[in-house]
């Protein structure tokens, strides 16, 4: 039987991901993942491909008080309550993203610290700041997925936050949820339609505490996984729609909605 093994948020986009025992799963995702992203001067949206340790930073957001604390590495502390400041449209990768400006002294930090101009946003309608909005609101792999990946590369094991997935599972094959693409899988209390399969990009390689890149994780996949047939090149794990909210928890059980294949 497959169950939940792991859960990762954070409260920033590109900042580190968190590991939690729990998650409330809505149609937006969970409102404590990637509620919030930075843009530049040009209100351009900043992630870990041009800000690599932006995951050096831990970022944690609690939604009932509306709070947000900043830890950076040096053991500095930043949080306060979110206060939402002007309107702003930004570009959030190819989109215009319509948000908001958050006030507070968490923008002035991330600044000084990152030696770059940066303001922090709070998306409006698309919710939170996870790729593809609610289309892509749950994510999930499998630890045979990534016992095969570290095998391609000769390690022993390899870190999960790496994929910055939302859902680690266990207890199904090598690459097994590539199977689940277009079919509704229950996940705790939760139900979810995957929608695709995750393409990989050069944030994989950079070090999930450090953000220094240090594992060539695009040539392991590419060693094994340049040819299957997928909705996107070097595919590695899958994503999908959250179509029944519910809670998550570590432990609970995953499974098909349908005996499609076996289930």
């Amino acid at each position: 039987m497959a169950v939940v093994v792991g859960l990762a948020v954070t409260a920033i986009k590109g900042t580190r991901v968190r590991e939690v025992d729990r998650i409330e799963l809505g149609h937006d995702g969970v409102r404590e993942n990637r509620r919030f992203y930075l843009i530049d001067q040009r209100g351009r949206m900043v992630n870990g491909k041009i800000i690599g340790d932006l995951q050096a930073v831990v970022a944690d957001y609690c939604d009932q008080k509306r709070t947000l604390r900043l830890e950076f590495p040096d053991g500095r502390i930043v949080e306060d309550e979110i206060r939402l400041g002007d309107p702003v449209t930004t570009q959030f990768f190819s989109q215009a993203t319509d948000g908001w400006v958050v006030e507070g002294p968490w923008e002035a930090a991330l600044s000084e610290h990152f030696g770059l101009n940066l303001r922090l946003i709070e998306p409006g309608e698309r919710g939170t700041a996870v790729d593809r909005g609610g289309d892509g609101a749950a994510s999930l792999i499998s630890r045979a997925s990534l016992a095969r990946l570290a095998r391609a590369g000769g390690k022993d094991t390899i870190d999960s936050r790496r994929f910055r997935m939302l859902v680690e599972i266990d207890g199904v094959g090598v690459h097994e949820e590539d199977q689940w693409v277009g079919r509704t899988i229950r996940i705790g209390e939760s139900i979810v339609a995957f929608n695709g399969h995750v393409g990989r990009c050069l944030i994989t390689s950079r070090d999930p505490d450090t953000g220094v890149v240090d594992l060539p994780t695009l040539d392991m996949l590419g060693e094994y996984r340049h040819h299957i047939a997928a909705t996107e090149p070097l595919p590695f794990g899958i994503y999908g729609q959250v179509v029944e909210p519910g809670t998550v928890r570590v432990g609970d059980a995953v499974a098909p909605t349908d005996n499609v294949g076996g289930g």
